[in-house]
């Protein structure tokens, strides 16, 4: 009865006080708003292995964040499996980003990752700067290589491409790899603080206004790994560190980008976002290390999601 009730009333418009269907505004004339803050994601979608966007999507999602995906590309698996499938979307890019334009959606963030192409990365400049207004977040998260070695996919090219994309974000998250790559400096597992804040110092004068590089060990700490952040509005650097587990999951760069942009948004400081992604990524790993379980699907997210709801309880991070 109560189904025929709703049936009804929405059919008709007549039902329960609601004006007939007709009168509304068609969508694309309606001011959308949203008390929820919105997040245009620009990062490929891998249907198994845990990456890019069902890494993104859940945790920013939890974390309070309407996520809007502009996926680049469809892979049956992420890119370290053999023989995946992929689907190009840059073909796809501008129709959708015409549609966002036509409906005038504004977006309190955007967050860009994994880059296939140099048509790509400049569709990507072009959405920033249609979409740039005085509150929007522009993070860049420069995908290019790990472990001193680029992307099989990738070229010397995209390097030079992915330099000028960064010019255009607020706050940039590489690795230890892809801030060597980014200043052309060789690439060590090691290096010392002093240099570390050299490179991230030039990394920001090339726009940034927060650089954030993650993966760096440092000479005599063979069982720690750190996270190491600047500021060049207040000058001043932070660093987090966690003990190193030897292992690797795929997807662990994406999950702590993707905390960081929440804990922003959230109105954290740059030291606590960066606390808060260091211990939620360190507990996905320890969640999933001590489990006979391939790595290449990736951390089990699913296990410790609801850690995102949880307030800090042990700040680590310090001033250096």
């Amino acid at each position: 009865m109560a189904l025929n009730f709703f049936k009804t009333g929405f059919r008709s418009g007549r039902t329960a006080g609601i004006a007939p269907y007709k009168k509304f505004k068609t969508l694309e004339k309606m001011k959308l708003t949203n008390p929820v803050k919105k997040v245009a994601a620009i990062h490929d979608l891998s249907g198994f292995g845990r990456t890019s966007l069902t890494v993104i999507i859940p945790i920013l999602s939890r974390m309070g964040i309407q996520v809007c995906p502009l996926p680049t590309a469809v892979l049956s698996t992420h890119s370290k499996f053999q023989d995946f499938h992929f689907v190009d979307l840059t073909h796809a890019l501008e129709p959708i980003i015409a549609h966002w334009k036509k409906l005038d959606l504004k977006f309190d963030a955007i967050y860009s990752g994994f880059l296939g192409s140099h048509r790509q990365i400049e569709i990507v400049k072009e959405f920033i700067e249609a979409f740039r207004h005085e509150d929007i977040k522009i993070i860049v998260d420069p995908v290019l290589g790990d472990n001193g070695k680029i992307y099989t996919p990738l070229s010397p090219e995209h390097v030079t491409e992915m330099k000028s994309l960064i010019a255009h974000a607020h706050v940039i998250t590489p690795n230890l790899t892809e801030a060597s790559y980014l200043l052309d400096e060789p690439f060590s597992d090691r290096i010392e603080i002093k240099r570390i804040k050299n490179w991230i110092w030039r990394l920001a004068d090339k726009g940034p206004e927060i650089v954030i590089v993650t993966s760096v060990r440092t000479n005599g700490y063979d069982d720690q790994t750190s996270v190491v952040a600047y500021n060049k509005n207040d000058e001043r650097f932070w660093k987090v560190t966690c003990n190193y587990l030897p292992t690797e999951y795929p997807g662990t760069g994406d999950a702590f980008a993707s905390v960081v942009t929440g804990a922003l948004l959230q109105g954290d400081s740059l030291p606590i976002a960066i606390d808060k992604a260091v211990q939620f990524t360190s507990m996905g790993v320890r969640a999933t290390f001590g489990y006979e379980y391939d790595n290449m699907e990736g951390i089990m997210l699913e296990r410790v999601l609801n850690q995102l709801d949880m307030p800090s309880l042990s700040m680590s991070y310090e001033l250096i």
